[in-house]
């Protein structure tokens, strides 16, 4: 799946901008999606280093319109926390040299919010 085919849409609520300050965002993901995939799709989109992904289904609601019974559909939540202090991370290699990692990311999602 491509990544734009995994983020559907933001989900602006009062608490998922509560959440902001956190370094946690909301969206409305595929429903076929794995925590995986959708934090992979995340960094891409975003540039950002993701932290931790946490999925829930919502189930629909029973809806009427006058005589008339019916149900929205399921969707899926994902809850991404994201690093709100990316450094730079060094390792070593076999040979024992240390290499430093030097993929810059930001420090929050700016298109989040339609900014």
């Amino acid at each position: 799946m491509l990544p734009e085919e995994i983020i559907i849409a933001p989900v602006v609520t009062e608490k998922s901008n509560d959440q902001l300050q956190e370094g946690k965002y909301t969206f409305k993901v595929n429903k076929k999606a794995t925590k995986v995939e959708i934090a992979k799709a995340v960094e891409k989109l975003f540039e950002v280093k993701v932290l931790k992904v946490n999925t829930m289904n919502v189930s629909g609601k029973n809806k009427r319109v006058g005589y008339h019974l019916g149900k929205t559909s399921d969707w899926k939540k994902a809850i991404v926390t994201i690093d709100t202090n990316p450094e730079e991370k060094s390792y070593l290699t076999k040979g024992g040299k240390s290499v430093k990692v030097t993929k810059k990311y930001k420090d929050s999602i700016d298109e989040f919010m339609g900014a």
